[in-house]
């Protein structure tokens, strides 16, 4: 381990964040700056809250009136958006779910999705890419050697969902995001900018993709354009609860026959394979880090056993990665050979080709000086 190696003294954040500050205490920056900004939505007190929501749900009703729906959900399988779709019904919401299949569902997934909106009486859709074409895209940016190949996917997701909800004048999207379990501020470099088509396309160009023809590519003008002209907001309504990931995962599995996943965002089997090994070798980047600081923070698990969670590898065990491997070789035709050869060249920064950030960026800064 490197000598100068650190780890934060109140949560599991460490020294792989680059940007990453300790006080006297040994304190970091990331759960210090996470506390500031979340408590008071953690630690709300209960009839504030109540009456938060109940202002929410009437808005949503108000603004969805004579549409047959009132809300979007984005599904993916995982705890966070499965909950916000049950606690929508038990709210009398009328959600549109709507799920992205780029390909890499889980089989547990499918079926968590499934039963979810059968036995809740939800209306699903789901936009299917062509997997030849999703394939190329993918190729393209391990050519690149990125970081964020999973852009693609999260950029793919809120296309969807924004198209939907114009598509029905709907003026909300409930997402899973939330403080309890989701809240701190990712590290400098672990991930890209999820609005930036421009990056997308130039890569694709850059490496000879394919054409982007199932793909729904989202930037930032048409970002604007949902945002300020269809007033399209994403608005969490985990917030509005208390959300206690571990309770709703308990019932989701007693009402719904839901099967959990080992780690957060493994409802796919591309993103546990890329966060829990292609991150950490080739990056070396371990997302567990924040989640489970997250969770320690707003007091869902103790630090203790999130070291604990911490040891070994980012998988059940040796035999489920060895699996994903062959899986992913399959699936995307390479050769071991080339998994290493991939895994062993340099990463290289978005910035190298051409980029929406910057314009990102400054839309936002003036976005905030005049509405905040």
């Amino acid at each position: 381990m490197d000598k100068d190696y650190r780890m934060c003294s109140r949560c599991v954040m460490d020294t792989t964040a680059r940007d990453i500050s300790f006080d006297d205490n040994g304190v970091c920056n990331y759960c210090t700056e996470f506390l500031s900004r979340s408590s008071k939505v953690l630690f709300k007190e209960p009839e504030a809250r109540k009456k938060e929501l109940d202002a929410f749900v009437a808005k949503v009703k108000k603004d969805g009136k004579g549409k047959p729906y009132d809300c979007i959900i984005g599904v993916s399988g995982g705890v966070d958006s499965s909950w916000v779709l049950v606690k929508a019904i038990e709210l009398g919401l009328r959600p549109l779910a709507v799920h992205m299949d780029n390909g890499w569902n889980s089989e547990l997934a499918q079926n968590n999705i499934s039963n979810l909106v059968q036995k809740l009486g939800v209306d699903l859709y789901t936009h299917v890419i062509n997997w030849e074409e999703y394939k190329g895209l993918m190729q393209a940016f391990f050519d690149a050697d990125v970081i964020d190949i999973e852009l693609l996917y999260d950029n793919a997701m809120l296309a969807v969902n924004y198209r939907m909800a114009a598509k029905y004048g709907i003026k909300h999207i409930l997402s899973g995001s939330n403080q309890a379990t989701e809240g701190m501020r990712m590290p400098d470099g672990w991930n890209w900018l999820k609005f930036d088509k421009k990056n997308i396309k130039s890569i694709v160009a850059e490496f000879n993709g394919p054409s982007l023809i199932t793909f729904p590519a989202i930037g930032t003008v048409d970002f604007i354009i949902k945002k300020i002209f269809n007033r399209i907001k994403w608005e969490s309504l985990l917030n509005s609860i208390d959300y206690n990931k571990f309770s709703a995962m308990s019932t989701l599995q007693r009402d719904f026959d839901y099967k959990p996943y080992p780690y957060k965002h493994y409802e796919s089997v591309f993103t546990r394979f890329y966060q829990g090994y292609i991150l950490p070798s080739k990056f070396g980047v371990d997302k567990r880090k924040i989640h489970l600081s997250i969770l320690i923070l707003s007091g869902q698990m103790s630090r203790v056993d999130a070291i604990k969670d911490l040891e070994g590898i980012a998988y059940p065990s040796e035999k489920d990665l060895q699996d994903d491997i062959g899986y992913f070789l399959k699936k995307m035709c390479w050769s071991k050979n080339q998994l290493d050869e991939y895994l062993s060249r340099p990463e290289k920064s978005h910035l190298i080709y051409p980029s929406e950030k910057p314009f990102f960026d400054f839309f936002s800064r003036v976005y905030k000086k005049i509405f905040f």
